[in-house]
């Protein structure tokens, strides 16, 4: 999720254009790539890779009379899949200049190997995907949804706030992959928000990105990542005891002990978030909204 409080008529990288903000009354903008999820994932897979197309099918089906006991919307909040979401830029047309450097902040002998299928051993084992790291369908999803964030934040700085139902790759480094994450969309958005040439001024006034990361596990793939001038600075709240060890020093790390509870979490998470929004003073800011806090997640 980005939010910010811009607000231009600019060109956005969409390969189709979703509801007109400006008339939708239900829902501020969403991100959806329909190949953020591929058939033919081994079902004993721990990484669910359809949880992309899931999520975006609950979001068009969810109401009351779906879900009468977990539902009080009268009716879905996306009406129509095929039309109000916002779609990235299909696989061939996402720039190389966004994700590998010189301009982008990724190492470009790694992204070059990927984007091949040439990744040795040892990189497809530590990101997690091992022979599966490989398949055209994952390579394109990978940069697929580092677009779709890409193109959030676009729509963020235009009308203040919007989502992606994919990313938040938190584990991805400048030189590798890790934790099923293989290349960073929250540090590859921050950089390309910040650059005016990159971005071919889509994007303006943006000098300092602060990335929130509630996923239950440290952001220590984008705390890796200095793109220099006080770019981007990272609050990362997560479970001490939980992947990964050992951990990255981010701008802050608050480190939880298991099993916190609601009222002391969101305590926690107040004082933090305000403390940080006081000390850097975003121009953007980009939530990595990670689901596994929930203690019945079979990863948190």
């Amino acid at each position: 999720t980005c939010t910010s409080t811009a607000a231009s008529a600019v060109s956005i990288a969409a390969s189709r254009r979703g509801l007109d903000p400006s008339t939708n009354r239900f829902h501020a903008p969403i991100v959806y790539h329909e190949r953020y999820s591929f058939d033919g994932w081994p079902a004993s897979h721990t990484f669910p890779m359809d949880k992309f197309e899931r999520t975006a099918h609950a979001l068009t089906t969810t109401c009351k009379a779906t879900h009468p006991q977990s539902s009080n919307l009268p009716r879905p909040l996306v009406r129509n899949g095929d039309t109000d979401f916002f779609r990235p830029l299909d696989f061939a047309d996402v720039p190389r200049s966004w994700l590998a450097k010189p301009t982008g902040p990724i190492d470009a002998t790694f992204f070059d190997s990927f984007v091949s299928g040439q990744l040795d051993y040892e990189h497809c084992r530590y990101i997690g995907f091992r022979q599966q790291t490989s398949r055209p369908e994952l390579i394109e999803r990978t940069v697929l949804e580092v677009a779709g964030t890409v193109l959030t934040a676009q729509l963020a700085h235009q009308w203040g706030i919007a989502s992606n139902v994919a990313g938040g790759t938190h584990h991805a480094h400048p030189s590798g992959g890790a934790g099923y994450t293989i290349l960073n969309d929250l540090a590859v958005t921050a950089n390309f928000l910040t650059d005016e040439v990159l971005n071919g001024e889509t994007v303006k006034g943006i000098n300092k990105v602060l990335v929130i990361d509630l996923d239950v596990h440290q952001g220590d793939g984008t705390a890796k990542f200095d793109l220099g001038n006080s770019r981007l600075s990272t609050l990362s709240i997560h479970c001490a005891s939980n992947y990964p060890h050992p951990k990255q020093l981010s701008t802050y790390d608050i480190g939880l002990p298991d099993k916190v509870r609601d009222k002391e979490y969101m305590e926690i998470l107040e004082s933090s978030v305000n403390k940080a929004l006081h000390e850097v003073e975003p121009d953007f800011v980009l939530y990595d909204a990670g689901v596994d806090v929930y203690e019945n997640d079979t990863l948190g």
